[in-house]
């Protein structure tokens, strides 16, 4: 079983281009079944072949008693399908043990979106007691401004973006490229954050560190983090709710839904469908707080 591992996880690798960050997903939620089998099996862990659905739905079950949400559980079964799918591509197993095992229904929570103020204000950061560097303008205007996920944002090189066009190429999920668009205020501050680093050129990460390195995607959502406790009454969020927020707001501004899920790099339509609930949530909250009639009044 180790070695089926390690050759799933270099297949994802080498083959599909999974990010890091995918890679130790998939690695901690399959060290997580081994362990499980280990327990099951009392101390030794079966071949794959060996391994059948009640396996997985024993494992499913104990990830459950222990206070794994419904949409982690989720992901660690579409996980073991995933290495029993490539196992059985391989020959080493005839058939998947998790291919009759039900997905648990995952609790339906919208994504958290910033207002299109809370927006504006976050970009044009009204406190000046700690003033933004350009490089975290910089961040934040791209983030909202194109709707990219972080790891697109630091996998993005100088020669990557066309300033004068406002746009960028990304490398999103799956080793897909796509282009995203990048409005007059992100590449003001890009600019500004070139010419203030010195300017760069080539493979040159676009988004650096202090020491010239390519930025990671953790110290994005630190300095999203920082930024938003910098200001008075700020919501707390993360770069996916700038990511959220863009999509949001462009649904709310009458942009086509395809036309996001192509901005967004969604595989699905579906995926993208979930910012038409938020904005059907957000009409009928101003509509209850706007419309004389809504409610019944208070006797």
């Amino acid at each position: 079983m180790d070695a089926a591992v390690r050759s799933f996880l270099t297949y994802l690798k080498v083959e599909r281009g999974a990010s890091p960050h995918t890679l130790r997903s998939y690695e901690a939620d399959l060290r997580q079944f081994r362990e499980f089998l280990r327990t099951l099996h009392k101390g030794s862990v079966p071949a794959p072949a060996a391994i059948d659905s009640y396996a997985v739905r024993s494992f499913l079950a104990a990830r459950a008693s222990v206070g794994d949400a419904k949409s982690s559980l989720g992901r660690k079964l579409a996980t073991v399908r995933s290495l029993f799918k490539y196992l059985g591509r391989e020959g080493i197993v005839t058939h998947s043990p998790a291919a009759t095992v039900i997905t648990p229904k995952k609790e339906q929570r919208l994504p958290r979106v910033l207002s299109a103020d809370d927006a504006t204000r976050l970009m044009e950061n009204p406190q000046t007691t700690r003033p933004r560097s350009a490089r975290d303008q910089a961040i934040l205007e791209v983030l909202y401004s194109s709707g990219v996920r972080v790891a697109e944002l630091v996998g993005l090189n100088v020669e990557d973006v066309d300033l004068e066009a406002g746009a960028a190429t990304v490398m999103g999920k799956g080793r897909k490229e796509r282009v995203v668009l990048l409005g007059d205020k992100a590449v003001e501050a890009v600019r500004a954050y070139l010419k203030n680093a010195g300017g760069y050129a080539g493979k040159t990460p676009l988004i650096r560190n202090s020491r010239g390195g390519r930025l990671t995607a953790r110290s994005v959502e630190r300095i999203v983090a920082e930024q938003c406790r910098a200001l008075e009454n700020f919501p707390t969020m993360t770069p996916h709710t700038l990511r959220h927020s863009f999509a949001t707001h462009l649904l709310d501004g009458g942009a086509d839904l395809r036309a996001i899920q192509e901005m967004l790099g969604h595989a699905s339509l579906s995926t993208t469908q979930q910012y038409t609930h938020v904005a059907l949530d957000r009409l009928m909250e101003t509509y209850d707080k706007a419309h004389p009639r809504a409610k019944d009044e208070v006797q």
